[in-house]
């Protein structure tokens, strides 16, 4: 897994919303996250807490958004499904556990979104799943 250090040096966002980096500053401290083209509001200075950079809180927020990912899959939702599929390939890049290089995209990110339930043993929603062909 990459360290936080290396994550957010080489991180790059991949989202036209800047989802990937708002999901990521979840777990960066306040004074770095401008390194990822974060800021707060006035309000929110002083206050930002990150989550602890470990594996498992990293796969816990995988978790939900692997899930939040198939239902905008399943509802064909096309630029929610592309941003959400970018979020995941982020953490799968942060995991380096195998799914770091996948760029399949078809069927609004359904292929990412199966194998990553599959590896990490996530629900796997991809059987709701129905392609507009079948319509």
């Amino acid at each position: 897994m990459k360290t936080l250090e290396e994550t957010i040096k080489s991180f790059e966002t991949c989202c036209l919303d800047g989802r990937d980096a708002v999901r990521l500053s979840d777990f960066v401290p306040e004074e770095r996250l401008p390194e990822l083209g974060i800021s707060l509001f006035p309000d929110a200075i002083g206050k930002h807490v990150p989550k602890e950079w470990t594996r498992e809180n990293i796969i816990a927020q995988l978790k939900e958004d692997v899930a939040f990912a198939f239902e905008k899959a399943i509802g064909h939702r096309g630029i929610s499904s592309e941003l959400m599929y970018d979020v995941i390939r982020m953490w799968n890049w942060i995991l380096q556990e195998g799914l770091e290089d996948f760029d399949e995209y078809a069927d609004y990110g359904i292929p990412l979104l199966k194998a990553t339930a599959l590896k990490y043993g996530f629900p796997d929603r991809s059987g709701e799943y129905v392609p507009e062909e079948s319509w």
